[in-house]
């Protein structure tokens, strides 16, 4: 990664900021509740986060079967106390690079180098001759599943269910691992401030079966195909050629055991909704979109165990970013335009390069990234803040810690969790958006208040927890998280 240097302003700002924040975390050193130590952190995060940097992809990155693995410890770009916004948009889009870099079998890097696991980190078993072995059609959160629509498949009338797997490094693995048997053994409470060691990696894929794509989008090479072993309805398996459609890269980089959640999906799958006139449209059928219009966002709304819009599911904000139209961005703790350019700029050089190359991934695009902004933290500070201030990681309003696509979701993992609203003026108000801190805390995703810990942010580590301590069967575990959400989500409207 490459950064321009700060100029002499901004570091004689910086400088007063750190003293006025020694000064005020003085002050406020005898309050202990959430809001409190909000307001004392975020005292720093606001007015260490202005700084803009030119944000481009490297040469480097390129041919992509060389795309080298972004730095992510001691020396590396995150490895300050006065980070930007481009350092973690670039580290999010290296690493999908390096992360579907072709290797010599022919298969992206993450299909041979990671683990597949459930939710719950069990091992799933890849039966020969496929890469990925696919069951879960459950969306996270809800039980929503995702139809594609019937007229945009070859022949007219196929739809098909989209599935999910998960993908884990032996980093975040081994650390896990350790941990739940720590809590088993009573060694380590289940209330405590450990945090995952950098470099500790999960990924979230969607795939369907290529019976729901046209002729053309396979001969063209449209998209990532690859061999599955998919579990039908009536719970038989059989071997069938799925293409990807989104992905979730979220990892930890040194100062940052919040983890940074990146998410890319495949650039054709629907509309984006036009907040000004509360529609969104197309004029031709898309995977997930039917020809049409749809009013207002009954299209991403899953109600009584069913879309209300099955067929009409579209992006809420392109790039995460909230905006009541075209350049009128919602105010929250991220400068905008600035965020929004950064991932476009990144998206035109990416795809620009990839085309070269002829390479499929080119008809994928970068759809934003959330972390916090712990400059100017300690370690232990940094994990005192996801305990401490655990229902508030995910504010979006001004001066909350929150950086990024504050709004930010895939379009085939959280479909229907993109907003929890029904009006215009609700989606666009900051203090509702929904991120992926919205459910991914400092507790359970039980839905316990009283257990904290940072290991909670990751839903495999809580899943294993339940698994392993509580010794509670998948489905018992699948049902309180359930529960759980739809508590989170009452409380979120």
């Amino acid at each position: 990664m490459k950064f321009k240097s700060i100029i002499l302003k901004s570091v004689l700002a910086l400088g007063l900021v750190l003293l006025s924040f020694s000064a005020c975390d003085q002050k406020k050193q005898e309050k202990t509740t959430p809001e409190a130590k909000l307001e004392a952190y975020s005292d720093l995060a606001v007015a260490t986060s202005t700084a803009s940097t030119s944000c481009d992809c490297e040469t480097n990155w390129f041919p992509h079967s060389q795309t080298p693995a972004p730095e992510e410890g001691k020396g590396s770009p995150f490895d300050t106390e006065n980070t930007t916004n481009c350092m973690f948009q670039q580290w999010s889009f290296q690493k999908f690079l390096w992360l579907t870099k072709p290797e010599a079998n022919g298969k992206p890097l993450f299909l041979n180098t990671l683990k597949q696991v459930t939710n719950q980190m069990e091992t799933v078993k890849i039966p020969s001759g496929t890469s990925v072995a696919l069951s879960s059609i459950n969306q996270a959160g809800l039980d929503a599943v995702l139809q594609t629509v019937p007229e945009y498949s070859a022949d007219g009338k196929t739809s098909d269910t989209v599935y999910y797997s998960i993908h884990i490094n032996a980093t975040l693995e081994t650390a896990i691992t350790k941990y739940v048997d720590s809590i088993k053994k009573g060694t380590l409470s289940r209330n405590n401030n450990a945090t995952f060691p950098i470099g500790s990696l999960e990924t979230k894929v969607s795939w369907v079966p290529v019976t729901s794509l046209p002729s053309e989008d396979i001969a063209k090479n449209n998209y990532y195909t690859t061999m599955a072993a998919v579990t039908q309805g009536d719970g038989t398996v059989v071997k069938e050629q799925v293409a990807l459609l989104g992905m979730h890269v979220v990892g930890v980089v040194i100062n940052h055991p919040e983890f940074i959640w990146a998410t890319f999906e495949h650039n054709s799958l629907a509309p984006v909704f036009d907040v000004p006139s509360n529609t969104a449209s197309s004029d031709v059928n898309t995977l997930i979109f039917k020809k049409g219009s749809v009013t207002g966002v009954d299209g991403i709304r899953w109600k009584s165990g069913k879309a209300v819009k099955a067929e009409q599911t579209f992006g809420l904000f392109k790039y995460g970013v909230a905006a009541k139209g075209p350049n009128n961005y919602v105010k929250t703790s991220q400068p905008e335009p600035d965020n929004y350019n950064k991932i476009d700029s990144l998206n035109m050089c990416v795809s620009a390069n990839l085309k070269k190359e002829s390479d499929v991934w080119q008809n994928y695009q970068y759809d934003g990234a959330i972390w916090l902004n712990m400059d100017g933290l300690t370690t232990t500070q940094q994990a005192d803040t996801i305990v401490s201030l655990y229902r508030h990681i995910k504010d979006a309003t001004p001066g909350s810690m929150a950086r990024g696509s504050l709004a930010s979701a895939n379009l085939t993992m959280e479909t229907f969790t993109q907003t929890y609203q029904t009006t215009t003026d609700e989606i666009t108000d900051a203090s509702k958006l929904i991120n992926c801190f919205s459910c991914h805390r400092g507790a359970p995703d039980t839905g316990s208040d009283t257990i904290r810990s940072p290991l909670y942010l990751s839903h495999v580590f809580s899943g294993n927890v339940s698994l392993i301590v509580d010794e509670q069967t998948p489905t018992e575990i699948e049902a309180n998280k359930l529960k759980a959400f739809m508590k989170v989500m009452s409380k979120s409207k």
